[in-house]
């Protein structure tokens, strides 16, 4: 198969390539580049919607669709799970597939999923077709990621960085208000009928107007670190999920946990035997810069604290404080809102300042908005509640665009789609280990003391935590781009 050159003209300024193969941003970014960024944008904002719109719909699915708590909590964790699966492989797939033809890939599978929940008689089908839609989303968040990196110049990332988090905000934000709307009038089943005519004009819009950018290349894919990636994700998950439960950590507990270091220790060094012969499933040379692996670790305190809030702060304005869906989801709408309406903001101030004033302030206002939750009773003024949102979601806006434009900076163009996948595969496993986590205390303590006293253990354990979010905040520190191979 010959290789896929980009379809753009010769001599377009977002498309210039220096010797060796290396891309080289432009100094103004082109019409063009701007249409492709916009396109991507519109369909991420699609399935990030997507991926919130559940978390205020679990109570109307237990009742429903008649299971438990622990069991429709997988609707969200096993989303998260099999994106954490899914991504490792898009550095590979971005590398050996053209940009069109990803696209078509993940917002195919996103619309297909979107379908299958819509009709899905059951919970079992309905967890399928989460499944399919998470692989959707696995693929389209590298994509505009490595696609930013190659088409957007150095100076202005903070900026672009800013303005994507507008789409990345503002739709995890709709997605609980949006769900509390339709649950107000219509069936669950809605939720997903709403969301199928957006994914399919995104579908429509990428058809149309979205352009290759770089080159295929040949790369082999090692189905080995593919298979390894099962147990090692989803044992730790599945392990945390289950500790607590039936009086303790029991032996299910265990041996999930047991087998899911055991799987990523020997996933680990798989990819680096795989390195000496340049194939491997996730490049971890990215490590090497320091800057990155900061930013990383940042990034994962972040949404370890972050998931569990995401789904606790539902279960306490509907359980304790008995509001209904629609009340939940405008309550946490200005937090969200605000996080991303503040983007352009946040990175225009990354370009002048750099990342160390914003991630020390984010994260010192994460422990405490997280402390402030923990100490949430029956009888805290709803007006409260939307102030430590917002107050919450600021401080992850000054984490998020200064540590994503930090650590990728430094990469050379070749680890652009795997440092991309290997942030976006440890946020999901980050987040989904801090749902089951945070989760499993709400419930044991619950059982034990009520509701009021498990959402205080919950929160008390986010924000010790987001403790450690401080201090690598503290060690952040300006990156200039790498204008050559590592």
């Amino acid at each position: 198969m010959p290789t896929d050159v980009s379809s753009k003209p010769p001599g377009d300024p977002a498309q210039a390539q220096v010797a060796g193969g290396v891309a080289t941003p432009p100094a103004k970014m082109s019409r063009e580049s701007v249409t492709i960024i916009g396109t991507l944008l519109v369909a991420t904002f699609v399935v990030i919607l997507n991926e919130t719109i559940m978390n205020v719909a679990l109570q109307r699915l237990m009742v429903d669709l008649g299971v438990t708590a622990p069991t429709v909590q997988w609707l969200s964790t096993g989303f998260m799970l099999t994106m954490a699966v899914v991504i490792p492989t898009t550095g590979f797939i971005l590398q050996r597939l053209s940009t069109r033809a990803v696209f078509m890939l993940a917002m195919g599978l996103f619309s297909g999923g979107t379908l299958l929940a819509a009709l899905a008689p059951g919970f079992e089908i309905l967890l399928l077709a989460r499944i399919v839609q998470a692989g959707g989303t696995a693929i389209m968040l590298p994509l505009l990621m490595t696609t930013i990196l190659t088409l957007v110049p150095v100076s202005r990332r903070g900026f672009v960085m800013g303005n994507v988090s507008i789409a990345i905000s503002v739709a995890p934000a709709m997605g609980p208000t949006v769900s509390g709307l339709i649950l107000e009038h219509f069936s669950w089943r809605f939720m997903f009928v709403f969301v199928l005519p957006i994914a399919l004009a995104a579908f429509a819009i990428g058809a149309r107007f979205l352009t290759n950018i770089g080159e295929k290349e040949k790369t082999r894919l090692d189905a080995l670190s593919v298979v390894l990636t099962v147990p090692a994700f989803g044992g730790l998950v599945y392990g945390l999920s289950q500790i607590g439960g039936q009086g303790g950590p029991g032996a299910p507990a265990v041996t999930a946990l047991a087998v899911g270091v055991i799987a990523m220790v020997a996933f680990v060094l798989r990819q680096l035997r795989l390195q000496k012969s340049e194939a491997p499933l996730l490049d971890l040379r990215a490590f090497t810069f320091r800057m990155f692996t900061v930013s990383v670790l940042l990034l994962v305190v972040a949404m370890i604290a972050l998931f569990g809030a995401v789904i606790l702060l539902p279960l306490y304005l509907q359980e304790i404080r008995g509001l209904t869906s629609l009340e939940t989801g405008l309550t946490l709408l200005p937090g969200g809102l605000a996080m991303g309406l503040l983007g352009p903001f946040i990175g225009r101030l990354f370009d002048k300042v750099g990342p160390l004033p914003l991630t020390v302030t984010g994260a010192s206002l994460l422990v405490v908005a997280l402390f402030q939750f923990s100490l949430l009773d029956a009888g805290t003024p709803v007006g409260w509640i939307v102030a430590l949102h917002v107050g919450l979601s600021l401080g992850l806006a000054l984490i998020f665009t200064p540590a994503f434009t930090t650590g990728l900076n430094p990469l050379p163009p070749h680890l652009y789609s795997h440092g991309s996948a290997i942030m976006n595969t440890l946020q999901q496993v980050a987040g989904a280990a801090g749902t089951a986590l945070l989760v499993s205390i709400y419930a044991v303590v619950s059982a034990g003391a009520g509701n009021v006293a498990g959402m205080h253990a919950a929160f008390l354990t986010a924000s010790a935590i987001a403790v450690a979010a401080v201090v690598l905040a503290a060690m952040m520190r300006k990156t200039a781009a790498t204008e050559h191979p590592a």
